[in-house]
């Protein structure tokens, strides 16, 4: 017989969060270590599990409760009497009545309670990290006649949704800004925390660069415009046009933009930049050699 896991991802619109899904991937790697096989119920919009309504109740030994706030209301009764004779297990909950007035439970090891708390169970989960991805993106720009945004917009949005990543959107503009950064400072300390960068923008391209983030830019101007002239100015050969743009290409770039080699090109290239920048520092000082800087009276 089987063991039937649930928590409140088997519930719709029941608020499961990340610490829900992690404290079931510990409790079912205790029961692969007790060599015992199980369900796990899920509820849209998670997939892959079972419907807890549906299940022949007798195919369990065991019901497995996992994380969260539990009390005696709605729908926990419900559930509870869907599978009455079978061993009920609570793990990692916050119990919601003190123990003496109510526990269902055979085998609680409860997250707090009138009578204890334990750290949260997630504290175990194995660590399955992901990229953390910089979506820097331009507004349409109107001024230029080959403007193609929505295409390279749907590009990177084909590509984030291609595979597993934390996509943070950052809006680089400081007169109204779409993701609640206030200051140059904040945007820029954001992008440098970024695994990679994913930009229609110029300083989206610039900011990356500079704080050693590889960029896959797409410049939105058919034929290119200033994206694709910065990343020639930087030496940085990671770019496209919106008007030769494939996804098996945007997904190369991305797949090699996350290897060291992809770091170490990317802080060559800020160095290149910073040195050609000499020059202009240079002619500008050289503009003011001489000048009487005091204002007159």
């Amino acid at each position: 017989m089987k063991v039937l896991v649930a928590g409140w991802f088997r519930f719709p619109k029941m608020g499961a969060t990340a610490g829900d899904f992690l404290a079931c991937d510990v409790v079912c790697g205790w029961l692969d270590e007790a060599g015992r096989s199980y369900d796990v119920a899920l509820a849209d919009p998670f997939r892959n599990g079972v419907d807890w309504q549906a299940v022949d109740a007798n195919r369990y030994s065991d019901v497995v409760f996992v994380c969260g706030p539990f009390g005696n209301g709605w729908p926990i009764p419900e559930f509870i009497a869907r599978f009455t004779g079978r061993r009920l297990i609570g793990v990692n909950l916050s119990m919601l009545e003190p123990l003496e007035h109510w526990n269902p439970f055979d085998l609680l090891l409860e997250r707090d309670s009138s009578r204890l708390s334990r750290p949260d169970v997630s504290l175990l989960a194995p660590l399955k990290k992901v990229p953390v991805v910089g979506i820097v993106r331009v507004q349409i720009q109107t001024e230029y006649p080959e403007a193609l945004h929505e295409v390279a917009n749907r590009a990177i949005e084909r590509l984030v949704a291609s595979r597993a990543m934390a996509a943070v959107p950052i809006d680089t503009r400081l007169d109204v800004n779409a993701t609640g950064l206030r200051s140059a400072a904040e945007i820029e300390s954001l992008i440098a925390r970024m695994d990679v960068v994913l930009t229609t923008r110029l300083h989206g391209l610039v900011l990356a660069i500079k704080n050693g983030v590889p960029a896959v830019v797409v410049d939105p101007i058919g034929k290119g415009a200033k994206v694709l002239r910065q990343a020639k100015a930087l030496g940085w050969k990671v770019v496209f046009t919106a008007d030769d743009l494939s996804d098996v290409a945007l997904t190369e770039a991305f797949e090699w933009a996350l290897t060291e080699d992809a770091r170490v090109a990317a802080s060559n290239c800020r160095e290149r930049g910073v040195g050609r920048l000499q020059e202009a520092r240079d002619r500008f000082l050289s503009a003011f050699a001489g000048c009487d800087s005091a204002v007159e009276a």
